[in-house]
């Protein structure tokens, strides 16, 4: 049985037609690693959510599983009471050959040994099976992929070390494919090839790994310094034993672990300094800050926030913040100062990546300090918006950069967010395709969820794909997003979003006034209120509600929607010429679909400045040439008021 790459079986020479269920390769992969008799229950978790019938499934799968693997009088599918076992013990599973070199390690074995089990690996674990709507069994296979990958890194440095240049080449263009930021695979390599007196080549290398290093904001002075160093021993002779890349390997238990949270950006905010009170002294406005900013980005859940504790802990013993951000290992360090001077009170602060400690933000908030208390607030508001919005700019710029097959959840999240803001059919394909990637990975990643509905919800608001079945996918993705993190805003944002969709008003309110509740500085739970308001609710609110995700995200990807809602809801008041001038800032940002160009182009014509709305109706008409008043309707959700008002803006215009 071949488990790396596609699944595959062999009987003899004979390759067996395999079932077209993804779920039966699923479960006979499943029970072929398994270490011990799994109950049926079990097994009807991993793979079925919520059939009507899970044991009658589990039974037809086990059937096909029979056909392939039972043979004469030897039964290989054994069934004991509630448990189910699959005994392969007289069959070849490349996957079982592996993992028992986990639980030995691959320094038990010699080279010739070493060399058969990184030639079984000859792909991905399970190449291309994937199951839809099992988060268990994709959280299995999430972690069988980690560890066989981390078991072949290990094969390979181990092969590399030991084997002369001339081979060693051979096993290192392997290790860094696999392993493409390893530096000491980089640095190795650049020793074999001084060694070799390929001086050129070590340049053209040594020039390729600083620019990929570079995108990813990783330090190249290690390679630099060790390719100095290599071509100062160019006398060193042939075959000389390079630094060790043995890494370290996992135990055979380990490849049966749930799979480990997935990586998150890490952020530390270290205290602020106080400037108007004497050295060392403790608390104060800055501790209440620094205090309140670590409580409201935790509860954004979209970062990895060291606790309060560890940063005051470290400022005591006055760790300046960069050192603070190398001993936490983060990657952003947040820090600032405060200082009042008469009835001002002026907050400065800035955002650094901690490996090239390169700040990326930085900015002063001054305020008359009449109410401290509302003053903090207001700057701690627009502080936490702030870094979460660099902090994903930034992981969103980096991710576009990496190749798609190299995407951990973490980066292909943002991939799919770089894709998903652009705000065009091919792009919210892309984003789907990324998101996807993302829960596949790591099956509790909420915010990957909520994403993932967001494509949906774009498809069936734009118009793209048949409007129903999207409905009931951003349902579903804004489920499992609610599923694995109700405490994560974005998933009741997710939600809201949809049962608007639904034509669930009270419903779709309640989950997005739950989002903006556990985080008040969630900008879009801002602005999706304002989007429902804006449309058949409180117009008044839906203008409060957009100036708040404004404030907090003046440079949103969304801002035209924050921008459009608040026209919408001028348009309900009445108040024409306003909407107008809303309408049109909408329009003019980058990314404003045709729906945002219409909002536009109607309110003009409302407010008397026709020759302006034909122009925008003659750019609507250019990428979509039927568009009218009908398409603008479906999409939105507006009270009979509100629908008669933008009826009228169309009549004007001829786009009935």
């Amino acid at each position: 049985m071949r488990l790396f790459g596609p699944i595959a079986i062999w009987r003899g020479d004979r390759e067996l037609a395999l079932p077209a269920s993804r779920k039966v390769r699923a479960l006979l992969a499943y029970l072929a690693l398994a270490q011990r008799a799994e109950t049926r229950s079990r097994l009807c978790e991993l793979l079925w959510e919520e059939p009507s019938d899970p044991r009658g499934e589990l039974r037809w799968c086990l059937s096909k599983i029979r056909g392939l693997v039972d043979d004469g009088e030897r039964r290989r599918v054994q069934t004991r009471a509630d448990t189910v076992t699959l005994d392969l013990a007289d069959c070849f599973v490349d996957a079982i050959e592996v993992a028992k070199a986990a639980g030995t390690g691959v320094e038990a074995f010699d080279r010739a040994g070493r060399q058969r089990l990184s030639e079984l690996i000859g792909g991905d674990f399970l190449e291309g099976l994937e199951v839809d709507r099992s988060p268990v069994f994709d959280g299995w296979l999430a972690a069988q992929r980690r560890r066989f990958r981390d078991l072949h890194a290990g094969l390979l440095a181990r092969l590399a070390d030991e084997a002369p240049d001339d081979e060693a080449f051979a096993w290192l263009d392997r290790l860094l494919r696999l392993s493409p930021f390893d530096a000491r695979a980089h640095e190795a390599m650049l020793a074999a090839l001084a060694r070799r007196g390929r001086m050129r080549e070590g340049e053209e290398h040594l020039a390729a790994a600083v620019r990929l290093f570079e995108t990813e904001g990783l330090d190249c002075t290690p390679l630099r310094d060790a390719w100095r160093a290599a071509r100062a021993r160019t006398g060193t002779p042939p075959g000389t034993a390079a630094r060790s890349l043995l890494l370290a390997t996992q135990p055979a238990e380990a490849i049966d672990v749930a799979a480990a949270a997935q990586r998150r950006a890490s952020l530390a905010v270290m205290p602020f300094v106080d400037e108007s009170t004497p050295s060392g002294t403790r608390g104060g406005t800055a501790g209440a800050l620094a205090h309140d900013v670590i409580t409201r980005l935790a509860k954004l859940r979209s970062l990895f926030v060291i606790a309060q504790g560890t940063v005051f802990a470290l400022h005591e013993r006055l760790v300046s913040p960069e050192d603070a951000g190398r001993m936490l290992d983060v990657d952003y360090v947040a820090s600032g100062s405060v200082r009042r001077d008469a009835d001002r009170l002026s907050v400065s602060v800035e955002l650094a990546e901690t490996r090239s400690a390169r700040i990326v933000w930085a900015e002063i908030f001054n305020h008359r300090a009449d109410d401290a208390l509302l003053v903090l607030d207001e700057i701690g508001n627009r502080i936490v918006a702030s870094i979460a919005s660099e902090i994903e700019t930034i992981e969103r710029n980096r991710a576009i950069l990496k190749p798609p097959d190299s995407l951990d959840a973490w980066e292909a999240h943002h991939r799919g967010l770089w894709h998903m803001y652009r705000f065009s059919k091919a792009d919210n394909e892309h984003a789907r395709h990324f998101f996807e990637t993302a829960v596949r990975l790591d099956p509790t990643f909420a915010r990957a969820w909520a994403g993932l509905s967001f494509t949906h919800f774009q498809n069936a608001f734009q118009g793209w794909t048949d409007r129903e079945p999207e409905i009931e996918r951003a349902m579903d993705a804004a489920g499992q997003s609610l599923l694995v993190d109700d405490r994560d805003p974005a998933a009741h944002w997710a939600m809201g979003r949809a049962l608007w969709l639904r034509d669930e008003h009270d419903q779709s309110v309640v989950e997005l006034e739950q989002a903006i509740d556990l985080s008040p500085n969630f900008a879009l739970g801002h602005y999706t209120l304002a989007f429902i308001h804006s449309q058949s609710g409180d117009p008044l609110a839906a203008i409060t509600s957009a100036d708040q995700s404004r404030h907090l995200s003046p440079f949103d990807p969304l801002l035209f929607g924050m921008l459009g809602a608040r026209a919408m809801a001028l348009v309900r008041l009445g108040r024409f010429d306003e909407a107008a001038g809303w309408a049109t800032k909408a329009a003019a940002r980058p990314n404003a679909h045709a729906h945002i160009l219409a909002i536009a182009a109607f309110t003009l014509a409302l407010a008397g400045s026709l020759d302006e709305a034909r122009k925008l109706a003659a750019t609507i008409r250019r990428a979509i040439p039927r568009y009218g008043i009908a398409d603008f309707l479906a999409a939105f959700r507006f009270d009979p008021d509100g629908a008669a008002l933008f009826r009228e803006g169309a009549r004007r215009l001829g786009m009935t």
